[in-house]
Protein backbone atom coordinates (compact mmCIF):
# COMPACT_ATOMS: atom_id res chain seq x y z
CA UNK A 1 0.00 0.00 0.00
CA UNK A 2 1.40 3.40 -0.97
CA UNK A 3 1.84 6.14 1.63
CA UNK A 4 -0.92 8.17 -0.06
CA UNK A 5 -3.25 5.19 -0.15
CA UNK A 6 -2.56 4.48 3.51
CA UNK A 7 -3.22 8.10 4.41
CA UNK A 8 -6.52 8.09 2.51
CA UNK A 9 -7.57 4.87 4.24
CA UNK A 10 -7.20 6.58 7.62
CA UNK A 11 -9.95 9.03 6.67
CA UNK A 12 -12.21 6.76 4.62
CA UNK A 13 -15.27 5.60 6.61
CA UNK A 14 -16.53 2.05 6.27
CA UNK A 15 -19.13 -0.16 7.92
CA UNK A 16 -17.14 -2.90 9.64
CA UNK A 17 -20.00 -4.85 11.19
CA UNK A 18 -23.60 -4.74 12.40
CA UNK A 19 -25.49 -6.23 15.32
CA UNK A 20 -29.14 -7.09 15.94
CA UNK A 21 -31.12 -7.74 19.12
CA UNK A 22 -34.58 -9.25 18.58
CA UNK A 23 -36.98 -9.65 21.55
CA UNK A 24 -38.18 -13.14 22.42
CA UNK A 25 -41.86 -12.19 22.37
CA UNK A 26 -43.82 -11.95 19.12
CA UNK A 27 -47.36 -10.82 18.29
CA UNK A 28 -49.03 -12.08 15.14
CA UNK A 29 -51.73 -10.13 13.32
CA UNK A 30 -54.27 -12.73 14.40
CA UNK A 31 -53.42 -12.20 18.06
CA UNK A 32 -53.42 -8.42 17.69
CA UNK A 33 -56.78 -8.33 15.94
CA UNK A 34 -58.38 -10.57 18.56
CA UNK A 35 -57.17 -8.23 21.32
CA UNK A 36 -58.21 -5.06 19.49
CA UNK A 37 -61.66 -6.39 18.66
CA UNK A 38 -62.18 -7.43 22.29
CA UNK A 39 -61.36 -3.83 23.25
CA UNK A 40 -63.87 -2.57 20.65
CA UNK A 41 -66.61 -4.77 22.13
CA UNK A 42 -65.76 -3.55 25.63
CA UNK A 43 -65.71 0.13 24.60
CA UNK A 44 -68.95 -0.06 22.64
CA UNK A 45 -70.74 -1.85 25.49
CA UNK A 46 -69.54 0.68 28.07
CA UNK A 47 -70.66 3.61 25.88
CA UNK A 48 -73.81 2.03 24.44
CA UNK A 49 -76.13 4.85 25.58
CA UNK A 50 -73.85 7.61 24.27
CA UNK A 51 -73.40 5.75 20.99
CA UNK A 52 -77.17 5.42 20.65
CA UNK A 53 -77.56 9.14 21.38
CA UNK A 54 -74.97 10.00 18.77
CA UNK A 55 -72.55 11.74 21.16
CA UNK A 56 -69.91 8.98 20.91
CA UNK A 57 -68.88 7.13 17.77
CA UNK A 58 -68.95 3.35 17.86
CA UNK A 59 -65.57 1.76 17.26
CA UNK A 60 -65.17 -0.71 14.41
CA UNK A 61 -63.26 -3.96 14.21
CA UNK A 62 -59.82 -4.39 12.77
CA UNK A 63 -58.92 -7.40 10.63
CA UNK A 64 -55.88 -9.32 9.45
CA UNK A 65 -56.79 -8.51 5.85
CA UNK A 66 -56.99 -4.78 6.57
CA UNK A 67 -53.59 -4.74 8.30
CA UNK A 68 -51.75 -6.65 5.60
CA UNK A 69 -53.31 -4.62 2.78
CA UNK A 70 -52.52 -1.32 4.50
CA UNK A 71 -48.96 -2.11 5.51
CA UNK A 72 -47.61 -5.50 4.48
CA UNK A 73 -47.01 -6.30 8.16
CA UNK A 74 -47.77 -9.81 9.42
CA UNK A 75 -46.15 -9.82 12.88
CA UNK A 76 -43.96 -7.81 15.22
CA UNK A 77 -41.50 -8.48 18.08
CA UNK A 78 -42.13 -6.71 21.39
CA UNK A 79 -40.61 -6.55 24.86
CA UNK A 80 -43.92 -7.11 26.65
CA UNK A 81 -46.65 -9.03 24.86
CA UNK A 82 -49.16 -9.52 27.68
CA UNK A 83 -49.64 -5.83 28.44
CA UNK A 84 -50.24 -5.00 24.78
CA UNK A 85 -52.74 -7.81 24.21
CA UNK A 86 -54.68 -7.18 27.43
CA UNK A 87 -57.80 -5.20 26.37
CA UNK A 88 -57.76 -3.43 29.74
CA UNK A 89 -54.23 -2.03 29.35
CA UNK A 90 -53.22 -2.21 25.67
CA UNK A 91 -49.68 -0.95 26.24
CA UNK A 92 -46.45 -2.65 27.30
CA UNK A 93 -45.95 -3.16 31.03
CA UNK A 94 -42.27 -2.39 31.56
CA UNK A 95 -41.48 -1.83 35.25
CA UNK A 96 -39.40 1.23 36.10
CA UNK A 97 -35.87 0.28 37.09
CA UNK A 98 -33.84 1.82 39.91
CA UNK A 99 -31.23 4.35 38.84
CA UNK A 100 -28.44 1.97 39.81
CA UNK A 101 -29.68 -0.66 37.34
CA UNK A 102 -28.97 -0.61 33.60
CA UNK A 103 -31.91 1.00 31.81
CA UNK A 104 -33.95 -1.14 29.46
CA UNK A 105 -33.06 0.98 26.42
CA UNK A 106 -29.36 0.68 27.25
CA UNK A 107 -29.72 -3.05 27.88
CA UNK A 108 -31.03 -3.88 24.42
CA UNK A 109 -28.56 -1.44 22.85
CA UNK A 110 -25.65 -3.15 24.61
CA UNK A 111 -26.76 -6.55 23.28
CA UNK A 112 -26.77 -5.30 19.69
CA UNK A 113 -23.47 -3.46 20.19
CA UNK A 114 -21.67 -6.50 21.58
CA UNK A 115 -22.78 -8.55 18.59
CA UNK A 116 -21.37 -5.93 16.21
CA UNK A 117 -18.08 -5.75 18.13
CA UNK A 118 -17.74 -9.53 18.20
CA UNK A 119 -18.47 -9.74 14.47
CA UNK A 120 -15.64 -7.29 13.73
CA UNK A 121 -13.25 -8.80 16.27
CA UNK A 122 -13.17 -5.58 18.26
CA UNK A 123 -12.84 -4.85 21.97
CA UNK A 124 -14.20 -1.90 23.92
CA UNK A 125 -10.81 -0.20 23.98
CA UNK A 126 -10.85 -0.06 20.17
CA UNK A 127 -13.91 2.22 20.10
CA UNK A 128 -13.69 6.01 20.38
CA UNK A 129 -17.36 7.05 20.47
CA UNK A 130 -20.91 5.79 21.00
CA UNK A 131 -23.88 7.42 19.29
CA UNK A 132 -27.39 6.33 20.26
CA UNK A 133 -29.63 7.31 17.38
CA UNK A 134 -33.29 6.42 17.80
CA UNK A 135 -36.86 7.74 17.85
CA UNK A 136 -37.88 6.86 21.36
CA UNK A 137 -35.46 7.84 24.10
CA UNK A 138 -36.67 6.85 27.54
CA UNK A 139 -35.18 9.89 29.27
CA UNK A 140 -33.60 13.25 28.56
CA UNK A 141 -30.38 12.71 30.51
CA UNK A 142 -27.94 11.28 31.34
CA UNK A 143 -27.60 10.20 27.72
CA UNK A 144 -28.35 6.56 26.95
CA UNK A 145 -25.19 6.58 24.82
CA UNK A 146 -23.06 7.48 27.83
CA UNK A 147 -24.75 4.72 29.85
CA UNK A 148 -23.98 2.20 27.12
CA UNK A 149 -20.43 3.53 26.85
CA UNK A 150 -19.98 2.92 30.57
CA UNK A 151 -21.52 -0.56 30.44
CA UNK A 152 -19.25 -1.59 27.58
CA UNK A 153 -16.17 0.00 29.16
CA UNK A 154 -15.40 2.38 26.29
CA UNK A 155 -13.05 5.28 26.95
CA UNK A 156 -14.19 8.16 24.76
CA UNK A 157 -17.45 10.03 24.38
CA UNK A 158 -21.09 9.42 23.59
CA UNK A 159 -24.33 11.28 22.98
CA UNK A 160 -27.92 10.70 21.88
CA UNK A 161 -29.58 12.03 18.75
CA UNK A 162 -33.17 11.83 17.57
CA UNK A 163 -34.41 12.38 14.03
CA UNK A 164 -37.31 9.93 14.29
CA UNK A 165 -37.18 7.12 11.70
CA UNK A 166 -34.09 8.62 10.05
CA UNK A 167 -32.02 8.57 13.23
CA UNK A 168 -29.83 5.67 12.09
CA UNK A 169 -28.77 7.27 8.81
CA UNK A 170 -28.20 10.61 10.53
CA UNK A 171 -26.06 8.74 13.04
CA UNK A 172 -24.20 7.00 10.22
CA UNK A 173 -23.33 10.29 8.54
CA UNK A 174 -22.24 11.76 11.88
CA UNK A 175 -19.98 8.77 12.51
CA UNK A 176 -18.63 8.89 8.94
CA UNK A 177 -17.87 12.59 9.34
CA UNK A 178 -15.88 11.84 12.50
CA UNK A 179 -13.78 9.37 10.51
CA UNK A 180 -13.39 11.80 7.58
CA UNK A 181 -12.21 14.57 9.90
CA UNK A 182 -9.93 12.36 11.98
CA UNK A 183 -11.91 13.08 15.16
CA UNK A 184 -12.46 9.38 15.74
CA UNK A 185 -11.28 6.09 14.28
CA UNK A 186 -14.02 3.72 15.45
CA UNK A 187 -17.62 4.71 16.24
CA UNK A 188 -20.57 2.61 17.43
CA UNK A 189 -23.95 3.80 16.15
CA UNK A 190 -26.70 2.10 18.18
CA UNK A 191 -30.44 2.16 17.43
CA UNK A 192 -32.48 0.80 20.37
CA UNK A 193 -36.16 1.21 19.49
CA UNK A 194 -38.96 0.46 21.96
CA UNK A 195 -41.66 1.62 19.56
CA UNK A 196 -44.42 -0.30 21.35
CA UNK A 197 -44.36 2.27 24.16
CA UNK A 198 -45.40 5.22 22.02
CA UNK A 199 -47.95 3.45 19.82
CA UNK A 200 -51.69 3.94 20.41
CA UNK A 201 -52.76 0.30 20.42
CA UNK A 202 -56.41 1.46 20.60
CA UNK A 203 -56.27 3.24 17.22
CA UNK A 204 -57.56 1.02 14.40
CA UNK A 205 -55.60 2.93 11.75
CA UNK A 206 -52.21 2.47 13.41
CA UNK A 207 -52.43 -0.20 16.13
CA UNK A 208 -50.48 -2.68 14.00
CA UNK A 209 -47.57 -0.51 12.85
CA UNK A 210 -44.67 -0.84 15.29
CA UNK A 211 -42.42 -3.38 16.96
CA UNK A 212 -39.37 -3.37 19.28
CA UNK A 213 -35.74 -4.11 18.37
CA UNK A 214 -32.17 -2.82 18.64
CA UNK A 215 -29.47 -2.58 15.99
CA UNK A 216 -25.85 -1.48 16.03
CA UNK A 217 -23.42 -0.39 13.29
CA UNK A 218 -19.66 -0.20 13.75
CA UNK A 219 -18.23 2.60 11.56
CA UNK A 220 -14.45 2.69 11.31
CA UNK A 221 -11.55 4.01 9.28
CA UNK A 222 -10.84 1.75 6.31
CA UNK A 223 -7.31 0.92 7.46
CA UNK A 224 -8.74 -0.61 10.65
CA UNK A 225 -11.56 -2.57 9.05
CA UNK A 226 -11.79 -6.36 8.83
CA UNK A 227 -11.44 -7.93 5.39
CA UNK A 228 -15.21 -7.96 4.89
CA UNK A 229 -16.51 -4.41 5.08
CA UNK A 230 -18.55 -1.87 3.17
CA UNK A 231 -16.98 1.43 2.14
CA UNK A 232 -19.23 4.47 2.61
CA UNK A 233 -19.22 6.21 -0.76
CA UNK A 234 -21.40 9.14 0.19
CA UNK A 235 -24.10 10.29 2.56
CA UNK A 236 -26.83 12.90 2.40
CA UNK A 237 -29.43 14.14 4.88
CA UNK A 238 -32.61 16.15 4.42
CA UNK A 239 -35.35 17.51 6.67
CA UNK A 240 -38.58 19.35 5.94
CA UNK A 241 -41.04 20.23 8.69
CA UNK A 242 -44.39 18.45 8.67
CA UNK A 243 -47.07 17.68 11.26
CA UNK A 244 -48.28 14.63 9.34
CA UNK A 245 -46.34 12.30 11.66
CA UNK A 246 -46.21 13.51 15.25
CA UNK A 247 -45.84 12.39 18.85
CA UNK A 248 -46.50 15.06 21.50
CA UNK A 249 -45.36 13.07 24.50
CA UNK A 250 -42.33 14.59 26.18
CA UNK A 251 -40.88 16.04 29.35
CA UNK A 252 -43.63 18.67 29.59
CA UNK A 253 -46.22 15.93 29.98
CA UNK A 254 -46.93 14.22 33.26
CA UNK A 255 -46.90 10.44 33.18
CA UNK A 256 -50.16 9.84 35.08
CA UNK A 257 -52.71 7.51 33.41
CA UNK A 258 -54.88 10.33 32.08
CA UNK A 259 -51.96 11.70 30.07
CA UNK A 260 -50.68 8.27 29.06
CA UNK A 261 -54.06 7.42 27.56
CA UNK A 262 -54.48 10.76 25.78
CA UNK A 263 -54.31 9.89 22.06
CA UNK A 264 -52.70 13.26 21.35
CA UNK A 265 -49.68 12.17 23.41
CA UNK A 266 -49.07 9.03 21.37
CA UNK A 267 -48.10 8.26 17.79
CA UNK A 268 -50.41 9.73 15.17
CA UNK A 269 -50.08 10.28 11.47
CA UNK A 270 -51.95 11.32 8.34
CA UNK A 271 -50.99 8.21 6.42
CA UNK A 272 -52.25 9.20 2.97
CA UNK A 273 -50.54 12.59 3.16
CA UNK A 274 -47.30 11.00 4.30
CA UNK A 275 -47.40 8.52 1.41
CA UNK A 276 -48.13 11.22 -1.15
CA UNK A 277 -45.48 13.66 0.07
CA UNK A 278 -42.62 11.42 1.22
CA UNK A 279 -42.35 9.04 -1.74
CA UNK A 280 -41.45 11.70 -4.35
CA UNK A 281 -39.25 13.61 -1.88
CA UNK A 282 -37.16 10.55 -1.03
CA UNK A 283 -36.94 9.27 -4.60
CA UNK A 284 -35.74 12.66 -5.84
CA UNK A 285 -33.20 12.88 -3.03
CA UNK A 286 -31.78 9.45 -3.86
CA UNK A 287 -31.56 10.18 -7.59
CA UNK A 288 -29.89 13.56 -6.96
CA UNK A 289 -27.29 11.92 -4.72
CA UNK A 290 -26.68 9.16 -7.25
CA UNK A 291 -26.04 11.78 -9.92
CA UNK A 292 -23.61 13.61 -7.63
CA UNK A 293 -21.72 10.39 -6.87
CA UNK A 294 -21.79 9.19 -10.47
CA UNK A 295 -23.75 6.04 -9.63
CA UNK A 296 -26.26 4.69 -12.15
CA UNK A 297 -29.37 2.67 -11.39
CA UNK A 298 -27.83 -0.33 -13.10
CA UNK A 299 -24.92 -0.25 -10.63
CA UNK A 300 -27.15 -0.52 -7.55
CA UNK A 301 -27.11 -4.15 -6.47
CA UNK A 302 -29.46 -3.71 -3.52
CA UNK A 303 -31.63 -1.20 -1.68
CA UNK A 304 -32.04 -1.46 2.08
CA UNK A 305 -34.98 0.88 2.52
CA UNK A 306 -36.76 2.07 5.64
CA UNK A 307 -39.21 -0.60 6.71
CA UNK A 308 -42.41 1.37 7.28
CA UNK A 309 -44.79 0.52 4.47
CA UNK A 310 -44.48 -2.01 1.67
CA UNK A 311 -46.24 0.25 -0.83
CA UNK A 312 -43.90 3.16 -0.18
CA UNK A 313 -40.82 0.98 -0.60
CA UNK A 314 -42.17 -0.50 -3.81
CA UNK A 315 -42.74 2.93 -5.40
CA UNK A 316 -39.43 4.42 -4.23
CA UNK A 317 -37.48 1.40 -5.45
CA UNK A 318 -39.22 1.54 -8.84
CA UNK A 319 -38.39 5.24 -9.26
CA UNK A 320 -34.74 4.64 -8.33
CA UNK A 321 -34.12 1.43 -10.29
CA UNK A 322 -36.37 2.21 -13.25
CA UNK A 323 -38.29 -1.04 -12.82
CA UNK A 324 -40.30 -2.96 -10.23
CA UNK A 325 -37.78 -4.25 -7.69
CA UNK A 326 -37.76 -7.91 -6.79
CA UNK A 327 -37.23 -9.26 -3.27
CA UNK A 328 -33.49 -9.64 -3.89
CA UNK A 329 -33.04 -6.05 -5.06
CA UNK A 330 -35.14 -4.54 -2.25
CA UNK A 331 -35.46 -7.03 0.61
CA UNK A 332 -38.10 -6.56 3.27
CA UNK A 333 -38.17 -7.38 6.97
CA UNK A 334 -41.37 -5.40 7.48
CA UNK A 335 -43.56 -8.49 7.32
CA UNK A 336 -41.91 -10.12 10.33
CA UNK A 337 -40.53 -7.15 12.33
CA UNK A 338 -43.15 -4.47 11.49
CA UNK A 339 -42.00 -0.85 11.55
CA UNK A 340 -39.05 -0.55 13.94
CA UNK A 341 -38.44 3.11 13.18
CA UNK A 342 -34.75 3.96 12.68
CA UNK A 343 -33.67 0.32 12.99
CA UNK A 344 -35.66 -0.99 10.02
CA UNK A 345 -33.20 -0.33 7.19
CA UNK A 346 -30.36 -1.55 9.40
CA UNK A 347 -32.15 -4.85 10.08
CA UNK A 348 -32.59 -5.27 6.33
CA UNK A 349 -28.88 -4.55 5.78
CA UNK A 350 -27.84 -6.84 8.64
CA UNK A 351 -29.82 -9.77 7.25
CA UNK A 352 -29.31 -9.18 3.53
CA UNK A 353 -25.78 -7.94 2.87
CA UNK A 354 -23.39 -10.87 3.31
CA UNK A 355 -24.01 -12.15 -0.21
CA UNK A 356 -22.84 -8.98 -1.97
CA UNK A 357 -19.77 -9.51 -4.11
CA UNK A 358 -16.68 -7.30 -4.00
CA UNK A 359 -17.30 -4.03 -5.80
CA UNK A 360 -21.10 -4.23 -5.70
CA UNK A 361 -22.93 -1.09 -4.55
CA UNK A 362 -26.02 -0.58 -2.45
CA UNK A 363 -28.06 2.02 -0.61
CA UNK A 364 -29.20 2.27 3.00
CA UNK A 365 -32.07 4.76 3.12
CA UNK A 366 -34.43 6.00 5.81
CA UNK A 367 -37.38 8.39 5.84
CA UNK A 368 -39.99 9.40 8.35
CA UNK A 369 -41.28 12.02 10.74
CA UNK A 370 -39.87 15.47 10.45
CA UNK A 371 -40.04 14.95 7.55
CA UNK A 372 -36.55 13.48 7.58
CA UNK A 373 -34.58 11.36 5.13
CA UNK A 374 -31.06 10.00 4.91
CA UNK A 375 -29.06 8.13 2.28
CA UNK A 376 -25.89 6.10 2.77
CA UNK A 377 -24.37 4.67 -0.43
CA UNK A 378 -21.96 1.82 0.17
CA UNK A 379 -19.71 -0.56 -1.78
CA UNK A 380 -18.57 -4.02 -0.74
CA UNK A 381 -14.82 -4.07 -0.23
CA UNK A 382 -12.79 -5.51 -3.11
Amino acid sequence: MSDQHAANAQFTPVISATGLFTPDQKITNEELVASFNAYVDKHNAEHADAIAAGSVDALTYSSVEFIEKASGIKARYVLNKDGILNPDTMCPQLPERPNEELSILAEIGVKAARQALDSAGRKAEDVDAVLVACSNLQRAYPAIAVEIQDELGIDGFGFDLNVACSSATFGLQTAADYIRSGSARSVLVINPEICSAHLNWRDRDSHFIFGDVATAILVEAKDLAPAEHWEILGTKLKTKFSNNIRNNFGFLNRTHPETRDDPDKLFKQEGRKVFKEVVPMVAAMILDQMDRLGITSAELRRLWLHQANAGMNRLIAAKVLGHEANADESPTVLDSYANTSSAGSIIAFHQHSKDLQAGEKGLICSFGAGYSAGTVFIQKAA
